[in-house]
């Protein structure tokens, strides 16, 4: 194995990675504060940027790209990128978000992207995110335990147990205290929530706040062979691609990492895949290609050079996948099956919605070989269409070989998913492995 942690320090790390990201943007200020904490340095995109070797980063929003450019590294050097997202499906806060009725407070709530609702009742919620002021500068605020979206006692709907339809108007909006409305301010109770600052609430000129499960992740089953957290879907990628980029930066400086064949690592950490990846911080937005040209430009590039660099480079994107499920195992494809602990996947449909191909299989297998960790195919049963990453996306806008891989979970979009403790460790020395290895 590369020189990461072992598989029992790594998912300690990925809790406390969690714990510490309920929101898009506290994920990209949490790994920044690790990346600053290992050396690199942040860059102001309104900013030159010096050229040449060394560790940087930058944040756009809820997005963070950080690279290693390597000793000897030139205009055509090509780059080795792991994608992965911050955000996960939850619920976003709405303008005029203190509500209610009946003596209880509740908050205005809007669906971002598939979450499974049933999962998120019953639960001690935070809302968390970012705080723009009038005068353009940001805070971020998160209220730890607040809110609940309760149940419908069982005498109150006896058919319950029958099948459960949870209207996403009606019935998820959650309660967080009691009074009037009219009394209370929500945006007063994020403002008092900021760390280090103190936020006039009559000043915050837009937010974007959404909902997180409070309960901490945890390592359980018969054997300690279970891990069950919020935002695994994406968060395990994008710990994974973090410490395996850090790991490999510790290298690259001490001369491990150099020379001409020598890719320079990237980690691209997008934003608002899980609504489409249509932003200025996601996967279909200009964050990376704008990246790669001006770290191109900074080693002197031509026009001609930076689509050689792009031509010699790949991308791995990381996301979650789907392990079998012992209850619905015709679901799944029959000859594919999928364990937890088994290995990360690698993610292939015949329709690109996974960027899979042949090569790109082929490379997976080798690196997979060669950091002595199994990997395991995952195809979707032909009757359930699968879902879709920033792996295409980034091949069809940048040309860039890709391939799709990730962690396989049970749950997938519950407010709490289930992995193996061994497949996030595995996923992220594979990736240290790839950050230095010429593709």
């Amino acid at each position: 194995m590369p020189s990461l942690a072992s598989a029992a320090d790594h998912i300690q790390d990925l809790g406390a990675y969690v714990s510490a990201s309920p929101s898009s943007f506290h994920a990209v200020h949490e790994a920044a504060r690790r990346l600053e904490d290992a050396g690199f340095v942040r860059l102001d995109e309104l900013q030159p940027w010096e050229g040449g070797p060394g560790r940087s980063f930058i944040i756009r929003d809820g997005a963070l790209i950080a690279w290693v450019v390597p000793e000897g590294a030139g205009p055509a050097t090509g780059f080795n990128i792991l994608g992965a997202h911050t955000d996960s499906p939850t619920f976003k806060l709405k303008p005029k978000p203190t509500t209610g009725a009946h003596g209880w407070l509740q908050a205005g709530v809007e669906v971002y992207g598939g979450p499974l609702l049933n999962s998120w009742l019953d639960r001690e919620l935070q809302l968390a995110g970012r705080l723009v002021m009038l005068d353009g500068t940001e805070h971020l605020t998160a209220t730890g335990p607040m809110l609940r979206f309760p149940q419908l006692a069982i005498h109150l709907d006896r058919a319950v147990n029958d099948g459960l339809a949870l209207d996403k108007q009606r019935h998820m909006n959650p309660v967080w205290g009691l009074g009037n409305p009219a009394d209370a301010d929500l945006l007063a109770v994020l403002a008092s929530h900021v760390s280090g600052a103190s936020v006039d609430p009559a000043k915050i000129g837009g937010y974007d706040v959404v909902l997180a499960d409070t309960q901490a992740p945890s390592v359980f089953g018969g054997n300690s062979e279970f891990f069950a957290s919020g935002r695994l879907d994406n968060l395990s990628s994008t710990h994974a691609g973090l410490a395996a980029l850090i790991a490999h930066a510790s290298g690259a400086v001490s001369g491990a990492v150099s020379g001409t064949g020598s890719p320079i690592a990237v980690l691209a950490a997008f934003d608002h895949e899980e609504i489409g990846s249509n932003s200025r911080s996601g996967a279909c937005g200009p964050i990376l290609e704008d990246v790669l040209v001006r770290i191109s430009d900074g080693l002197g590039a031509t026009v001609s050079q930076r689509r050689q660099a792009l031509a010699a480079s790949f991308c791995v994107s990381a996301d979650a996948g789907h392990a079998v499920h012992p209850n619905y195992a015709e679901r799944h494809d029959p000859a594919n099956h999928p364990v937890l602990n088994g290995g990360p996947l690698l993610k292939i449909n015949a329709n690109q919605r996974y960027a899979t191909d042949a090569p790109g299989a082929a490379l997976w297998a080798r690196l997979c070989a060669d950091a002595g960790v199994p990997y395991q195919e995952f195809v979707s049963n032909n009757a359930i269409p699968c879902g879709s990453t920033i792996g295409p996306l980034t091949a069809t806008r940048l040309g860039i070989r890709t391939v799709d891989v990730g962690v396989p979970l049970l749950s997938m979009h519950s407010a709490r998913e289930l992995c193996g403790v061994e497949d996030p460790w595995r996923l992220a020395a594979v990736a240290e492995l790839f950050f230095r290895t010429a593709a």
